[in-house]
């Protein structure tokens, strides 16, 4: 993780944004666990460098789509805890008033296109997002986040051939972390990922994902280059989940060990690699990162209070966003 000391706001910025990620999640099992929040969620837990490298990288205008393990790339887009946890428990201060849940979180003034709770389903999304950037003429670039196991996807392919053809602004972004919810990416996925992209006349990188800095670094290349009509590319970010496929996985003995996960936790964390980086650097002290992790993680205790206090969604509200109030055209 070497880099020259250059940018500490963002720097810190970056270290924040991924402990907001990391307590969100927690408090978000926490939520599951003890019974308060309906139906399943997927943890981010683990991947925080690869949805803030990224993210840091882009402007406000810029979009993002993203998947159902997607509350990472929401909160590094700049989602608020209280709107999240609200949409999680299905109150009507929620980012959809409480109707999309974990798996369907969007805030389009935000560039947040949406969560997808369908495999690989947010990439036509996120190309159409790109080609209407090229259309109107605006320098707005797309990021498609999406898991290994998407590569296996039709879609994907359909989109990167047509966003190749046209020289689209738009990102691909491969979150590989190792498994298809319960089996080994490598054990599916044959031949290399990027050589997918590849076959297109994609660039393609691979990048550590649990590195802030090469994430964020390689990302701001792509991006600019995206805005000069040089798009797109691929990015394959080679990551880890540290939770099951999702919460209620928890016998996880059969597909992965104990000591790959603790390796992972400990030697490869993202957060506390990072935090002791900008303490190597001068740039904040021990007990700086203990006050940041403090701060961070009662802002989002207070959250979780506010969204089991919030009221439900009226059941007036039933139609509401289901059907379009535009008069169709008649024959």
């Amino acid at each position: 993780m070497a880099k020259a000391k250059t940018n500490t706001d963002a720097y810190l910025r970056m270290y924040r944004q991924m402990v907001r990620i990391r307590a969100f999640e927690d408090n978000a099992n926490q939520l599951y666990l003890s019974a308060k929040m309906p139906g399943l969620t997927h943890m981010y837990s683990g991947q925080e460098a690869v949805a803030v490298g990224i993210c840091e990288a882009l402007t406000p205008e810029d979009k993002i789509t993203s998947t159902h393990r997607g509350h990472g790339h929401c909160v590094a887009k700049g989602a608020a805890f209280r709107e999240m946890f609200c949409e999680l428990l299905g109150k009507a201060e929620g980012y959809c008033r409480g109707k999309g849940g974990s798996m369907h979180i969007a805030d389009q003034s935000n560039g947040n296109l949406g969560a997808n709770a369908i495999v690989g389903g947010s990439m036509g999304i996120a190309t159409g997002a790109a080609l209407s950037a090229r259309r109107l003429g605006t320098k707005d670039v797309t990021v498609c986040f999406f898991g290994d196991g998407a590569t296996a996807q039709g879609l994907m392919y359909e989109v990167m051939n047509m966003a190749a053809l046209w020289k689209l602004p738009v990102i691909y972004a491969c979150e590989n972390n190792g498994y298809s919810e319960y089996t080994r990416t490598d054990e599916i996925a044959a031949g290399s990922i990027t050589a997918r992209a590849e076959a297109f006349g994609i660039e393609a990188h691979t990048v550590d994902g649990q590195d802030v800095l090469a994430v964020n670094t390689l990302t701001q290349q792509l991006v600019d280059r995206c805005r000069k009509g040089e798009g797109p590319f691929f990015l394959e970010l080679m990551t880890y989940r540290y939770h099951g496929h999702h919460v209620g996985d928890i016998n996880r003995d059969y597909y992965r060990s104990k000591d790959e996960e603790a390796e992972w936790k400990t030697v490869r964390d993202p957060i506390t690699n990072f935090g002791k980086w900008l303490e190597s650097e001068g740039i904040v002290t021990a007990e700086d990162l203990v006050a940041i992790n403090e701060d961070i993680r009662a802002d989002a205790e207070a959250a979780v209070q506010y969204a089991l206090d919030a009221a439900y969604p009226d059941a007036a509200e039933v139609d509401m966003h289901v059907f379009t109030d535009i008069p169709h055209a008649t024959a």
